[in-house]
């Protein structure tokens, strides 16, 4: 009997200390899927950083109906791409290629026991990229922010991401997508520059100009409410970008190196570069300018991170900060009143990033695909063919569907605020709370 316990006593201990390598068999890479699951929550800090972004940047009493924009795409998006988004995203083509379809995607249901051909649950990829699909949507609401109904924005960014998110994931992402195999090596678009940031930064625009400005606007002065808040946010973004980019290696290697490395100096090439404008022309730097700056790098790089080297990346970034600030300048020339510049930022850098990557691009790169083509040729012109078609075809496929989705939107529901509501504020008028002890409806 005591030897039988003893055996007993000695096998639990090995069960204790050894369960999985003892009695489970290993399933995929383990280190790939534990860097992957750390950019997933990486990325999915970007969320509450762009909530404090944008919420610093609003009047007082739009803080917490701005913040929730960025909320709300976490809960609705979430939802969405787990019961469809990544099916169409992800599943083989239909309708020509346009969208991808899969009925044992939906739900995720065909990837409970399914791992990739680089190593990682399938579950793991689909989660990374569902938080691209949710950040995306509310990085649009900061160009109509102060002046939309919650409800409305609710229904937008839904039928947002059917029509003009997944479609576009597909055609750049997917293996049978076809701006993914354009060319001799696809339309270059390492971790969103026309997918994220040219999308949501050309719709942005479009609903900007449809919504018509603010009330006040630009006469009155509408100060941000919380520059701590928003500086707070852009830190959260620079640490969360490394998830964004380094992550979109999809592998835990020398392309993720790279991609990490290219991400953190971009960011700080952007920021110097607005540094510099602001010292020189108002002999002062804001932290606005600061913070504008880090996004500007950081967007730039976005589709460039897998194939430029590290002065490719501080070119990028001081060209991006640069015509980012020019263009938020022209703004106030044109008349139009994109709250938090999101156009002037995302759409700006993601073009400079999406077309000027193709004069940076290294060697190795430029050599597979050659190897690709029957010729064995490839030039840095035809690449850049390749990514001038693919801004093309995003900007003017966001804007029409874009138009066509708020059109609905606003005939259904209505989009703006009342004239009451809007001077009331969207945290009271919409939300019934106040962001602050001390109520300000300035």
């Amino acid at each position: 009997m005591r030897k039988f316990l003893k055996l007993i006593l000695i096998m639990s201990g090995i069960i204790i200390l050894f369960p999985q390598h003892s009695f489970a068999e290993d399933v995929g890479d383990s280190g790939i899927t534990a860097w992957m699951l750390t950019s997933t929550t990486l990325v999915l800090l970007m969320v509450p950083g762009l909530a404090l972004f944008y919420g610093g940047l609003v009047r007082t009493k739009n803080v917490i109906g701005t913040m929730m924009h960025s909320y709300a795409s976490m809960a609705i998006i979430g939802v969405l791409w787990a019961v469809c988004g990544y099916a169409l995203s992800f599943g083989p083509s239909i309708l020509g290629g346009w969208i991808g379809w899969d009925p044992n995607l939906f739900f995720l249901a065909s990837l409970d026991n399914s791992v990739t051909e680089g190593g990682i649950p399938d579950y793991v990829f689909a989660m990374f990229q569902g938080k691209f699909a949710i950040i995306t949507p509310a990085l649009i609401a900061g160009a109509f922010a102060e002046r939309v109904r919650f409800k409305s924005y609710c229904i937008f960014i839904t039928l947002w991401t059917l029509v003009v998110y997944c479609p576009l994931c597909h055609w750049v992402w997917a293996e049978d997508g076809f701006l993914f195999n354009m060319g001799a090596n696809g339309a270059i678009d390492f971790a969103g520059g026309t997918v994220v940031h040219i999308s949501s930064g050309i719709s942005a625009l479009v609903i900007a100009l449809y919504c018509g400005v603010r009330r006040g606007y630009p006469k009155v002065a509408m100060h941000p409410n919380n520059l701590v808040m928003t500086l707070l946010g852009a830190g959260l973004l620079w640490v969360g970008w490394f998830g964004f980019n380094a992550g979109s290696s999809v592998n835990s290697n020398l392309d993720t190196a790279r991609a990490l490395t290219v991400t953190q100096v971009a960011a700080a090439s952007g920021a110097l570069m607005w540094m510099m404008i602001e010292a020189v022309k108002h002999s002062k730097v804001t932290s606005l300018g600061l913070a504008s700056g880090i996004l500007a790098g950081l967007v730039v790089i976005t589709p460039a991170a897998g194939v430029v080297q590290v002065k490719g990346a501080i070119v990028l970034g001081f060209v991006a900060s640069f015509i980012s600030y020019m263009a938020i300048q022209m703004k106030a020339k044109l008349g139009y009143d994109d709250t938090l510049d999101v156009f002037g930022i995302h759409g700006i850098s993601g073009i400079v990033g999406a077309l000027g990557l193709t004069f940076f691009i290294r060697s190795s790169w430029m050599q597979e695909a050659a190897a690709a083509t029957k010729e064995g040729t490839w030039t840095v012109l035809q690449q850049f063919g390749v990514q001038l078609t693919a801004t093309a075809i995003t900007i003017v496929y966001a804007v029409v569907m874009t138009l066509i989705v708020i059109k609905i939107v606003d005939k259904f529901f209505g989009f703006r605020l009342s004239a009451k509501e809007e001077m009331q504020g969207l945290d009271y008028s919409l939300h019934g709370e106040h962001g602050y002890g001390l109520i300000n409806l300035n």
